[in-house]
């Protein structure tokens, strides 16, 4: 009966022992989970403001562009000359489209449905952004 009383014992300080190792890995479990999820978060706060300084630039730019007109430095004259036929490029393209007969069924967005991204400006009337991936809002 002494055998089975200690044996009884020994499982006890066993269990003790594996209950004591599991609280303390969960604990790290946690603590690794919440730092990842602090680093996911400002990763996401970085891209964001990565977005809102990509968003910035574009808009100088497009700003210095129609500002000097014709009288561009020679330093970004070959950008803007670029840019000046991409977007006969685009005209083109666009008016080389089909056109296309519209399906009085199929529902055609509406400005008033159209929503502005808080994060990159464009405009859709989904509930995501189709350039930046971010929740368009109300």
């Amino acid at each position: 009966m002494a055998f089975f009383n200690e044996l009884g014992k020994k499982a006890q300080e066993v269990a003790a022992v594996a209950t004591e190792k599991a609280k303390v890995a969960a604990s790290v479990a946690g603590e690794k989970a919440q730092a990842a999820a602090e680093l996911a978060r400002i990763n996401m706060a970085i891209v964001s403001e990565q977005r809102e300084i990509e968003k910035n630039y574009k808009t100088i730019g497009e700003w210095f562009v129609s500002e000097y007109d014709g009288e561009v430095p020679d330093a970004v004259k070959d950008l803007v000359d670029t840019i000046v036929e991409s977007k006969k490029k685009i005209a083109e393209l666009e008016s080389s489209k089909p056109q296309k007969q519209e399906d009085p069924e199929e529902a055609v967005p509406t400005p008033s449905d159209m929503k502005v991204c808080p994060i990159c400006g464009a405009a859709s009337d989904s509930k995501f952004c189709p350039q930046c991936g971010a929740p368009m809002g109300e």
